[in-house]
């Protein structure tokens, strides 16, 4: 069932959701070669503790980190470790969850380490341009299907691959809530879109192959190719007019 938030939810959902954003900015103003994922994951956390919230992915499912923290070809569920040390031209994606008042904010961006490669750099910039393509159909009215849509035509027009065994996904007082909102779909088909809906979206793009593999350790998720991926997403209202990026703080 679809849970609809009232202005009351959506104003606490806001500010959950500047927390998670600026939490990632913590992250990313740290990366450098040489620092342990760990690291970023342990100044994720003491930022969100420090607004008086907490990070929804520490224990959720068992997960060990309070940041999914995944390098090159992972796609997301990165474990956290001191000893996974980022590299000069490593690309990272930053997924981050924050609790606040018993709402939600997920948001996820990918940065890359020191100089990258062009074709590192365009498929972070082809991936972020996909989640606004589709959040651009994100409008009372519309379908999940037209999200869908625009975030695949876009990608798959340079060639790279779309994942689509894992989706993007309705947010607020649970971190996975209704409907599910794939990086795939037809215009015009599935959920209808109305002001109050809160979700994720979140393009997972890769430069080959849309196939992914799961690890033994349970969680984190590669290209089945070893090709590089990247991942971008904010917590989305819908509303009477435009959406609202509720994880976007600059």
């Amino acid at each position: 069932m679809v849970s609809v938030k009232n202005s009351e939810q959506l104003a606490i959902m806001r500010k959950a959701g500047q927390i998670t954003g600026e939490a990632i900015l913590v992250a990313r103003d740290a990366i450098r070669e040489g620092v342990s994922t760990k690291e970023l994951d342990t100044r994720i956390r003491e930022y969100i503790e420090k607004c008086g919230a907490k990070p929804t992915f520490l224990g959720y499912g068992g997960f060990p980190g309070s940041a999914c923290i995944s390098i090159n070809d992972e796609i997301i569920h990165g474990i956290p470790r001191k000893d996974r040390i980022l590299q000069e031209g490593d690309i990272v994606k930053i997924d981050v969850g924050a609790c606040y008042h018993g709402f939600n904010g997920d948001s996820a961006n990918t940065f890359g380490v020191g100089r990258i490669s062009d074709e590192a750099a365009r498929l972070i910039e082809v991936t972020r341009e996909s989640f606004f393509r589709g959040v651009s159909e994100a409008k009372a009215g519309n379908r999940i299907g037209d999200i869908g849509s625009a975030v695949f035509e876009y990608a798959t027009s340079f060639g790279y691959g779309v994942v689509r065994k894992y989706v993007g996904h309705g947010v607020g007082a649970e971190l996975h809530e209704d409907p599910e909102v794939p990086n795939f779909g037809t215009r015009g088909r599935g959920q209808r879109l109305f002001p109050g809906m809160t979700s994720a979206i979140e393009p997972m793009i890769n430069a080959g192959t849309f196939n992914v593999k799961e690890l033994s350790d349970g969680w984190t998720v590669k290209t089945a190719d070893g090709s590089l991926s990247a991942h971008y997403e904010h917590t989305v209202a819908i509303t009477d007019g435009e959406p609202v990026l509720l994880t976007k703080v600059e």
